[in-house]
């Protein structure tokens, strides 16, 4: 499945962005968001599974909110009260086993958009 990431950008911190990925046939697939920083490995962010349960990270956790549209192939990522150690590129990413947020499970990946909070 090809996956196009779209809502990346430059805000201020305690700003909101959210990022949408889109694609074919989500009802498939287990879903997450992932990022990479300069220096940095790549993190997992946020999961979904085919069921809807979710599961984030520490360092976003009651701060952002991952989502899926199944009838509209769209993948969203809620991102609220931004901090600058936010600040990466961000990816999103689907298969068709579980992976959760280890990110070197996932077979198909998006371009990746940049989120900047200064």
């Amino acid at each position: 499945v090809q996956l196009v990431e779209s809502g990346g950008g430059s805000v201020e911190a305690g700003e909101s962005l959210r990022l949408s990925c889109v694609g074919s046939d989500f009802s498939r697939y287990y879903m997450a968001w992932f990022r990479e920083a300069p220096g940095k490995g790549r993190e997992g962010v946020a999961f979904i599974d085919r069921g809807g349960a979710t599961n984030y990270a520490w360092s976003v956790k009651d701060r952002f909110t991952i989502s899926k549209d199944n009838a509209n192939n769209a993948l969203y990522l809620q991102m609220n009260s931004l901090k600058p150690e936010d600040t990466a590129m961000y990816y999103c990413a689907a298969d068709e086993l579980n992976h959760g947020l280890a990110w070197r499970g996932y077979t198909y990946w998006s371009q990746g958009t940049q989120v900047t909070v200064s």
